[in-house]
């Protein structure tokens, strides 16, 4: 019984992280249409720029300066990457975007030697609890709680605030937006900067628990959390969040399971083709109407 408890509570916790990353994808895809290969590796990259700066620094300057870090590098992606190709095809971006992608894995290559580096310890969240006699770590119990915080500032922003109205409006029609005065450029670039500062809350609570960074540590949570945006309907946050957590329980119940756990990740791809087969716009995707 402990073990099915133990797996259940890791299961909530990665499916919270896996939220907060795909946010970020389904946020850009409901504005630009447009799949944001890097971001993944944002995340990976937020892993690495602490590990060096607690070199440094204490933890308590390092995080506050990780999260303006990361979401710097978000927000020079989008400058340097996709504005340049607002009016190029969609092809073009999607492109742009891989390469970016293998820029950073090929940067953090160079600069790490391909060697894992160590997460440092976060006092507190980092410490040992028991849970219903399951022996987890604190961090398990705060992920959760601080998505769903985060995710409810997110909608109240994008309900009640000025720059949320404009996203709304980019997302249901881009070019009108344009025509009616929203500062295109602005809105992009603030979606940009969300989605990096929830990967890096995201990269905190994951490097927690597993305490090594490599430069490929992005690609498998990047890829699942966009599973669960596309589970979910892409372009919806809340399918994107409820994606994630579906996707983190199943994924984590199949690893206590000794016979089928080497099929953990692959039953994420599989969850996917069975859901598109029927919903093939995701749970909470609309649908979308082509007019002739």
């Amino acid at each position: 019984m402990n073990i099915t408890i133990d797996h259940i509570l890791a299961g909530i916790s990665v499916g919270g992280q896996y939220a907060l990353i795909a946010i970020g994808y389904t946020m850009v895809y409901g504005i630009l249409r447009l799949i944001n290969f890097a971001h993944g590796d944002v995340f990976m990259a937020s892993g690495l720029i602490i590990v060096y700066l607690t070199t440094a620094m204490p933890l308590q300057y390092a995080i506050p300066i990780v999260l303006l870090l990361t979401v710097m590098l978000g927000f020079l992606i989008e400058r340097a990457a996709y504005k340049p190709l607002r009016a190029a095809p969609r092809m073009s971006v999607m492109i742009s975007a891989i390469g970016v992608s293998y820029l950073i894995q090929n940067l953090a290559l160079y600069i790490t030697g391909g060697l894992p580096q160590t997460y440092p310890a976060i006092p507190w969240i980092s410490d040992s609890i028991t849970i219903f006699g399951a022996v987890t770590k604190r961090v398990t119990i705060i992920t959760p709680i601080l998505t769903a915080i985060l995710i409810v500032l997110l909608v109240a922003l994008i309900r009640y605030t000025k720059i949320g109205m404009a996203m709304r409006a980019v997302s249901k029609d881009f070019e009108t937006s344009q025509l009616m005065g929203i500062k295109i450029n602005r809105v992009i670039s603030t979606t940009f900067v969300i989605g990096s500062l929830l990967a890096a809350v995201g990269s905190l609570l994951y490097f927690t628990s597993y305490q090594s960074v490599v430069p490929t540590s992005g690609s498998m949570p990047g890829l699942k959390a966009f599973v669960a945006a596309v589970f979910g309907g892409i372009g919806s946050i809340p399918g994107a969040v409820i994606g994630a957590f579906i996707i983190g329980i199943c994924e984590n119940l199949i690893k206590s399971s000794t016979d089928f756990s080497i099929f953990s990740d692959a039953f994420t791809f599989a969850l996917l083709i069975v859901v598109l087969c029927v919903r093939p716009t995701g749970l909470f995707g609309e649908k979308s109407i082509d007019k002739v």
